[in-house]
């Protein structure tokens, strides 16, 4: 299971309010590369593939790429406001490791 704090809910919500195409939910994935052997890439999305994971939360569908599922299980996704600049982070529990940025993990 994934999780979406209230914080990364509201950035959701903002980012599919102020969409300018129909969105149906935000995809997510992880992929080889970054600067620790893997990636965390998001996006809105109008539809799910059909090997995605679908969760739902307050409105709010996340679309979890098929071959992403099990490095991603457990991982909680927030949204962070601070003076070095405000993003989505990743506390997940697969990661033996990860990189300054909190974007790339091994």
């Amino acid at each position: 299971m994934i999780t979406l704090t209230n914080s990364a809910l509201n950035a959701v919500k903002t980012a599919i309010g102020a969409a300018t195409e129909p969105v149906d939910g935000l995809r997510i994935m992880v992929e080889t590369g970054g600067c620790a052997g893997y990636k965390y890439l998001m996006g809105l999305v109008n539809e799910a593939k059909p090997d995605d994971t679908v969760i739902e939360r307050d409105g709010i569908k996340l679309f979890v790429e098929s071959n992403s599922h099990e490095i991603l299980a457990g991982t909680t996704i927030d949204f962070v406001v601070a003076l070095e600049g405000s993003g989505f982070t990743f506390e997940n529990p697969n990661a033996t490791s990860s990189c300054g940025c909190g974007k790339s993990f091994s």
